[in-house]
């Protein structure tokens, strides 16, 4: 049995997940469950479970204060967080760039099964601990505009900056990053994913299979085709229906 606990200040939502849990993942053990920042922090300092589903907003804070008070407290968290919200494009966006694992309510069944799956096949916690410092680094600027990106590789959860990215690669389902230090990373996740993340941190998809970073932009050759050289002196081809919007966002560069 994996254990856990449910942190939310809305006693029919705790319902439903106790609910949901029972059907779609019965090896989960509610240990216990509170409904606010304090009883929460008290709930996990007992119990140490698996995993904490935990609720954004509450009446006496968030479970932005409950990670910070435990971590600042503690120096770690044990458990892993799956984070239980409403759509609120901020936060998600936060949770996306540290890797953090979240569910949107109303939950969908197959997408906390999913986040079950891979939760029972993590054997080492210690990444995510470098993931909720960076998300709480993240909300608490409170602005869009983040500075590192944590990336699941099959070895672990790594840390990058932002800026030290030239480009992004398709390869068939995974993304292949390029850093400016000549390494590469891939990802299994695709382009379109980090093409919804990186558009508002200076990066263009110019082509099905690239998405680049802007600040790393040598030149636009516009002859055989049409390519882009980057700062790495790595040519990039841009796509016919790609050009005009490239040119627009050079302009204004």
């Amino acid at each position: 049995m994996i254990t856990a606990v449910l942190i939310d200040d809305d006693h029919n939502l705790r319902n439903g997940m106790r609910a949901m849990l029972a059907l779609y993942a019965p090896e989960i053990n509610i240990l216990g469950e509170a409904d606010s920042v304090k009883t929460g922090i008290k709930l996990i300092e007992e119990h140490n479970p698996k995993i904490v589903f935990l609720d954004i907003m509450m009446n006496d804070g968030s479970g932005f204060d409950i990670l910070e008070r435990l971590n600042k407290k503690y120096g770690k968290i044990s458990s892993h967080i799956v984070f239980v919200t409403a759509h609120e494009k901020f936060a998600i966006k936060a949770f996306r760039f540290s890797a953090l694992d979240f569910l949107l309510k109303p939950i969908d069944p197959e997408e906390l099964q999913g986040v079950i799956r891979k939760i029972k096949n993590i054997t080492d916690n210690s990444s995510e601990n470098k993931t909720i410092e960076l998300l709480l680094e993240n909300i608490s600027k409170k602005a869009d505009s983040f500075k590192k990106i944590a990336l699941s590789t099959s070895d672990g959860i790594h840390l990058f900056e932002i800026k030290d990215i030239i480009r992004c690669e398709s390869v068939d389902n995974y993304t292949k990053f390029h850093f400016k230090n000549h390494k590469t990373v891939l990802i299994s996740k695709t382009l379109k994913e980090y093409e919804e993340l990186l558009s508002d941190q200076g990066f263009e998809r110019i082509h099905q299979s690239h998405l680049i970073n802007l600040n790393e932009l040598k030149s636009y050759i516009k002859k055989d085709g049409g390519f882009v050289i980057m700062s790495d002196n790595v040519q990039v081809p841009v796509s016919q229906r790609k050009k005009e919007r490239l040119q627009e966002v050079i302009g204004r560069l």
